[in-house]
C-alpha cells in the first residue's frame, strides 16, 4: 500500500509544517507578552532584588555612591559604604550598575520594606546623631535631623542649631557620619 504511505508521509509533512509555523507565532507572542510585563517592573523592585549585593549609584548632586545595599522602601534605599551609610532618595538615582538582573514584584514585599523616605529619617531623627543632608543641587547641610514632617524634613544646623527645612523634593542623599 504505497499510496497509504505517502499519505501519511504528506500529512506527518503538514503537521510539522503547522508545528513550525506555531512555533514562529509563538515566539513572537511570547517576546510581546515578556515585553508588555517588564513594563511594570520598577526601579525599586531591580533594587529590592539587589540587597546583599554591591552597587553602584549615580546620585543626583552627591555623584557615584556604592557600597552594599542593605534596605529598600519606597522612595529610597540604604547603602552601607566604608565607615558610612547612605540614605539615597530614589527619585535621585541617575543610574545604577551591579543590580541583579531579577525584580522582587513590590507586592512580596514585606510591610517594613513598603516604609516611605520619612521613616528612615525619623530613625535618623531618634538617634541624634549629626548626618549631612546633600541636597539635589549638590549643597550640602551639616547637622542634626530633628524632625521629620510628612513631606520635608527639618535640620538643625550651624553653632546655634538654627532649623532648616528641606523638602524631600530636594534631598537627594542623608550620608551618616
Amino acid at each position: 500500500m504505497a499510496w497509504e504511505d505517502d499519505l501519511f508521509a504528506l500529512l506527518d509533512d503538514l503537521e510539522q509544517q503547522a508545528e513550525a509555523l506555531y512555533d514562529v507565532e509563538r515566539g513572537h507572542e511570547l517576546a510581546d507578552r515578556s515585553r508588555a510585563e517588564y513594563q511594570q517592573v520598577t526601579l525599586a523592585s531591580r533594587l529590592m532584588a539587589s540587597v546583599g549585593g554591591d552597587v553602584v549609584l549615580d546620585v543626583r548632586g552627591v555623584g557615584v555612591v556604592n557600597g552594599v545595599l542593605e534596605r529598600v522602601g519606597t522612595g529610597w534605599c540604604l547603602v552601607g559604604g566604608s565607615g558610612q551609610d547612605w540614605i539615597v532618595a530614589l527619585a535621585a538615582v541617575l543610574s545604577v550598575r551591579a543590580a541583579s538582573e531579577r525584580s522582587s514584584p513590590e507586592v512580596a514585599w514585606s510591610p517594613v520594606a513598603r516604609l516611605g523616605l520619612g521613616s528612615a529619617l525619623r530613625r535618623l531623627a531618634e538617634a541624634g546623631e549629626r548626618c549631612v543632608l546633600r541636597l539635589d543641587d549638590g549643597r550640602l547641610l551639616d547637622g542634626t535631623v530633628r524632625r521629620v514632617g510628612a513631606d520635608f524634613v527639618e535640620m538643625a544646623v550651624g553653632e546655634d542649631g538654627r532649623a532648616v527645612l528641606v523638602p524631600y523634593a530636594g534631598l537627594a542623599a542623608v550620608q551618616s557620619r
